[in-house]
Parts: structure tokens; sequence; C-alpha cells
């Protein structure tokens, strides 16, 4: 499972940030930081999802008040 993250679409609701540790504030851009994530493409980024987090991350993206956040299970997009 992957996540995907748009950075630039972000608002900084982080309501992300509450449903999942991965998430977190950065106050000083206003927007939220996916740990560890890789960009690949300007301003997006995407993560593996770790076992056991997939509930979390599904909270997360469900959450984001503008979609910035995307889940993937393979190539078929969930949330």
């Amino acid at each position: 499972m992957k996540i995907r993250y748009d950075r630039e679409t972000c608002i900084g609701m982080f309501q992300c940030v509450e449903e999942w540790d991965a998430f977190e504030k950065n106050l000083d851009e206003g927007k939220a930081d996916l740990a560890e994530s890789t960009e690949v493409e300007d301003g997006v980024f995407e993560l593996e999802v770790p076992d056991g987090a997939e509930l979390d991350a599904e909270f997360a993206a469900r959450a984001c008040p503008v979609d910035a956040i995307e889940l993937y299970d393979g190539d078929e997009q969930v949330v």
C-alpha cells in the first residue's frame, strides 16, 4: 500500500496529523510534512505504508478537507 501526498494542495488544517503520526506539522510553512517520504514530482511525495499502519493512513487520507492525500493498493486508488 502506498500513500501519495500533494503538499502544494495542502491548506494546513493538520487533520492528517491527528490521524497518523507519519504526518507532522510544519508551522513555519503552514503545511503538513510526510515523514520519510520521497518527492516523486514537484511538491508530490510518496511513502510505502508500513505494515499495521494501513488503517491510520486511510483515516489520514479521508480526513484531508482538500483531498491532498491519496491511498493506493497496488495500482488501485482506495482513497
